[in-house]
């Protein structure tokens, strides 16, 4: 058993005696982790857009803008308004979907093996805090992450990330740093709803 399992068996116990102050933990614990994702998505994005030429930059702009992501699939909330006005389970249980269909295309992820080493890990770690969240949060928390799985999004990012072409790297990274930025913004309104007196506005 990985000493991340151990921590997160022991927060799950503890939450069940004192859900408020430990969902305040996890929620930064979930936080503090989704943030580092999402950073390390930007660089690995800045790395790859650094190394075309503004032609080539060009060129995958122009036929990345009119696609759509394929976990766009997943419903979300579609601005910020929609974001702050959804529940904390929507929020929670958007955020696990997308986590969740990155958990093994991320083996793929173009930009190196030190960098998808650091990032594969990360992502199966905030699912499993993800899902501890939503279960303190309500117990019909195990039928929603349940539901609809991911399974038809791995391969459609693995099979983009593994044509080893530029336009497929592109794409996958795009996503990739998206769905990332997504779930960061999710998260931290999902946190602020738990401290009313923060200003929770996006």
């Amino acid at each position: 058993i990985t000493r991340a399992c151990v921590l997160l068996a022991v927060m799950l116990s503890a939450s069940l005696s004192h859900p408020l102050i430990d969902s305040q933990r996890l929620f930064s614990i979930a936080v503090n982790r989704i943030q580092h994702l999402h950073m390390l998505a930007q660089r690995i994005f800045s790395e790859l857009e650094s190394s075309l030429q503004i032609e080539e930059q060009r060129q995958l702009n122009k036929i990345f803008l009119p696609d759509f992501c394929n976990s766009d699939d997943i419903i979300s909330p579609i601005d910020k308004h929609e974001t702050q006005r959804s529940s904390v389970l929507r929020l929670l249980t958007v955020s696990y979907r997308l986590i969740e269909c990155w958990e093994f295309p991320s083996q793929s992820l173009p930009g190196g093996s030190v960098l998808r080493n650091q990032i594969s890990p990360k992502l199966s770690e905030l699912k499993n805090g993800i899902h501890i969240l939503i279960r303190t949060s309500q117990g019909a928390g195990d039928a929603l992450v349940e539901a609809d799985p991911m399974s038809p999004y791995g391969g459609y990012y693995q099979a983009l990330g593994g044509d080893g072409s530029l336009r497929g790297s592109y794409e996958m990274l795009a996503c990739f740093k998206k769905d990332m930025h997504k779930v960061e913004t999710y998260l931290t309104v999902a946190k602020c709803r738990l401290s009313p007196e923060d200003n929770c506005t996006l």
